[in-house]
């Protein structure tokens, strides 16, 4: 069992841990890489493919606070085991029983519970397991940076299996691959540390101490502008290259939209890990800023490339795959890095609430904009769905300034 307690067996623990998340993931992006495909088949509008695409985060941001939370008083691999369980049911019952709106939204809430008791508190398992500081960082950049893999290889998986074999077998192969997340945790990986100290469970998901730490605090609020444009961006970046492709010449292209969104979301891995090493050398807030800024550019005229010749398109949005997550690393280390030690886990809960409400929210605003100024037919529709990202993503350096210059309170104080 590994358990980080020498260099070689850290390292070992990070790959381990972060094959499962990509494994886990499977069913990250699924519904999203087949948007076009159910939209036709169930008659739905914009507005509710992207309430579909944002339950998902919603059952995420509704289960957080307690799982993450109960990590500062039980073992978290537990939770992270029963919790990927849950994940490949939900994928399966999609493949076999989802037949419509409520249907798709029952599942995909489920499947974001699950990604609830994975992800973060597969983090939280991992910095337990590693002690050291520099391996610790590390850890939480490799880590982070993986949940970009794991939703690039959604996306192609999803895309090559469904041209294969069908639409119920992008989700079976999701839901085996859940199992299979689990199985290499439950052999491969040490149980996590329980707490020494003992927290009430009536103060378990207590948020005032969190709140009360303002430098922690302002970089979850960053967290939560960044998630807000970057799912926003996974679940329509499909539907926009499929629109894009609608305008260009036959055979414009050989790659398919989803093989070019997975090659947009994949560039996360290397840009969150450069990015938390420009922020280590540079500052965090001035890196923070410079990519914050110019993500929020770059949101307010993408929606306008549709037309242009399509490897503008590519490369335009190679950039902002670039941008949208250069800055996600550098966020979750300001926010463990500013924790109080024994509210590490109601912190992680609560940079997780936030943001993955907001990002549950962001993929619903972006389709209900996309119906209101004409529909998926209609640049102008997608110029201003796009602009909804780049305000979110605006206000992160604008928030963690502010928070920034206010002192956080004496380490280990439980209020």
């Amino acid at each position: 069992m590994l358990d980080g307690s020498t260099t070689k067996k850290a390292t070992t623990l990070i790959a381990v841990m972060c094959l499962a998340q990509v494994l886990g993931m499977l069913d990250n992006a699924t519904f999203s890489a087949l948007i076009i495909l159910f939209q036709k088949k169930w008659v739905l509008s914009n507005t509710e493919i992207g309430w579909i695409s944002g339950i998902y985060y919603g059952g995420y941001a509704a289960a957080v606070p307690l799982l993450v939370a109960l990590t500062d008083r039980e073992d978290a691999r537990r939770i992270y085991l029963y919790s990927m369980a849950v994940g490949g049911i939900a994928a399966l019952g999609f493949a076999f029983l989802a037949e419509g709106f409520w249907t798709a939204m029952l599942f995909r809430l489920f499947a974001g519970v699950s990604l609830a008791g994975t992800y973060m508190v597969g983090l939280k398992l991992l910095t337990d397991l590693i002690s050291a500081k520099k391996q610790q960082s590390r850890a939480v950049a490799y880590y982070t940076a993986h949940f970009a893999i794991g939703t690039g290889v959604s996306v192609f998986v999803a895309g090559e299996v469904w041209q294969l074999m069908g639409w119920q077998w992008a989700f079976l192969v999701a839901g085996i691959g859940s199992f299979c997340a689990w199985g290499v945790v439950y052999l491969l990986v040490a149980r996590g540390h329980k707490p020494h100290h003992h927290i009430p469970m009536k103060e378990l998901v207590n948020f005032r101490p969190v709140i009360a730490n303002r430098p922690a605090l302002g970089y979850i609020l960053a967290y939560a502008a960044h998630l807000w444009e970057l799912f926003a961006l996974r679940a329509w970046l499909v539907a926009f290259l499929v629109f894009s492709l609608s305008l260009q010449p036959a055979g414009a292209f050989d790659w398919s939209p989803t093989q070019i969104a997975s090659w947009v979301f994949l560039l996360g891995l290397p840009a969150s890990v450069i990015g938390n090493e420009f922020s280590v050398r540079y500052g965090r807030r001035k890196l923070l800023t410079l990519v914050m800024g110019a993500s929020a550019l770059i949101g307010f005229v993408i929606g306008f490339s549709a037309s242009l010749p399509f490897i503008v398109v590519i490369v335009a949005f190679t950039i902002y795959g670039v941008t949208a997550t250069a800055d996600s690393s550098s966020l979750t280390s300001g926010v463990v890095a500013n924790s109080d030690p024994k509210r590490k886990g109601a912190t992680m809960a609560l940079q997780s609430l936030a943001g993955f409400a907001a990002g549950s929210l962001s993929p619903i605003v972006f389709g209900g904009v996309l119906d209101l100024f004409g529909g998926a037919e209609n640049t102008l529709a997608w110029a201003m769905a796009f602009s909804t990202m780049g305000i979110g993503v605006l206000l992160g350096p604008l928030i963690i300034h502010k928070f920034g210059r206010q002192k956080p309170l004496s380490q280990g104080k439980i209020i």
